[in-house]
């Protein structure tokens, strides 16, 4: 078993994702007090912190499906702001078909 593998099985432990999703609302949290002071860091921790909450909760999940079904727009810029790998399979099967039929 290489490291790498040992550390996402790590990460994909049930007490590890507790402790992001903990560590991902505080940053949501601290947004707040960071955002006054100059320069992008209340945006930085605002993003930091929703990446966690997206990426350990079920629960936020579901919601970001629901916004994405509301907003297609929005949703396509929050994949692309997140870096999302179904986004950039969706992205390269819309490319796919659009080059078959032209």
């Amino acid at each position: 078993m290489t490291l790498r593998h040992r550390i996402r099985l790590f990460m994909a432990s049930e007490p590890m994702r507790w402790t992001m999703l903990a560590i991902g609302w505080l940053f949501i949290a601290v947004t707040p007090l960071v955002g006054p002071i100059p320069g992008p860091g209340g945006v930085i921790t605002f993003a930091i912190g929703a990446g966690l909450v997206l990426k350990n909760s079920r629960w936020a999940k579901r919601r970001y499906v629901r916004f994405k079904q509301r907003h297609p727009k929005w949703g396509s810029w929050s994949d692309w702001s997140l870096r999302r790998e179904s986004a950039k399979r969706r992205e390269a099967i819309a490319r796919e078909t659009s080059s078959e039929s032209d």
